[in-house]
């Protein structure tokens, strides 16, 4: 497997799943299948995997990489949010474990004509399903002003979002922003010098914004870890890495919801999030804002 699709954190990963021989695994977010390719080597492909992506070309990619494991593998192109459904087609009411790695894969992001990067020339789409839904362009070019400000406020946290939409309500008046290239051109003039120069590239809240709300990425976290608690086997975990500050609220919020009460699901293993190691971040930058959170299902009657 090329190196650039090596998952982050995948060795934490594979120690916090805790693999059984013989177990169910689903992995939600399958990407080029790397997490799940580590899990049957560990296991000897003495286990079950149900693979879902609802990025057809990164299913694709993860059959030739799984290919070799033959039935012990099952992929469904589709959304984690129906993730209770497919493990039921799959043939299974519980499962062992599940992992969810959030947020755009390199995979994704390293080709142009996906419109995730803001360093690649290429078209502003930026779905993950290519085959449905509004695009990035779709947004930036017919979003009422306040709406777009709105959206690069709360998905991207940038405090330039007024000055942001302004720009770009202002150049699409001229022409339709149509590519990468043309949204962080008028990025660039709208912003300031000092904030240009900042440790983070400036486009980056803004790309992350649109990406967010292209796939309605938040809006779905929460009902898909839940599902995944109700499937998990008594003594089953669900391993999540989270890449940005509002995906990790919300895995970190909905998991001590469920952790507490009377009659509490889950116990919470990771009090802090796991994080990656200094090699890991040399070896792959990308991995630098990476936080596992770890839960295990309780069994009956037992409290965290």
């Amino acid at each position: 497997m090329n190196d650039a699709h090596i998952p982050v954190l995948v060795e934490e990963i594979c120690v916090w799943l805790n693999p059984l021989p013989g177990g169910i695994y689903v992995d939600c977010t399958l990407g080029a299948g790397g997490t799940s390719l580590k899990i049957l080597e560990k296991l000897k492909n003495n286990a079950h995997i149900i693979g879902l992506d609802r990025d057809s070309e990164a299913i694709a990619y993860a059959k030739k990489t799984l290919n070799k494991f033959g039935t012990s593998v099952k992929i469904f192109n589709g959304n984690f949010s129906h993730v209770r459904d497919f493990v039921h087609e799959a043939g299974y009411e519980k499962v062992d474990g599940i992992i969810f790695d959030l947020g755009v894969s390199s995979l994704q992001l390293d080709q142009p004509g996906r419109g995730f990067s803001f360093s690649l020339g290429g078209p502003l789409d930026m779905r993950m399903d290519q085959t449905q839904g509004a695009t990035a362009a779709d947004l930036v070019n017919y979003l009422p002003e306040k709406e777009l400000a709105d959206v690069i406020f709360a998905y991207g946290e940038e405090r330039y979002s007024r000055r942001i939409a302004r720009a770009i309500v202002q150049a699409r008046q001229t022409g339709l922003l149509q590519t990468t290239q043309a949204l962080v051109s008028v990025l660039e003039q709208a912003l300031p010098l000092a904030y240009k120069k900042g440790r983070l590239h400036f486009a980056t809240r803004t790309f992350q914004a649109l990406r967010i709300r292209v796939n309605r990425e938040l809006d779905l976290l929460e009902p898909a870890l839940r599902d995944a608690v109700e499937l998990l086997k008594e003594g089953g975990r669900v391993c999540v890495v989270a890449f940005h500050s509002l995906e990790d609220r919300i895995v970190k919020h909905t998991f001590r919801s469920m952790a507490g009460g009377e009659h509490p699901q889950i116990s919470l293993l990771t009090k802090k999030p796991v994080i990656p190691n200094e090699k890991e971040i040399r070896d792959n930058p990308r991995a630098r804002s990476a936080k596992l959170r770890v839960v295990e299902r309780l069994q009956k009657g037992e409290t965290p």
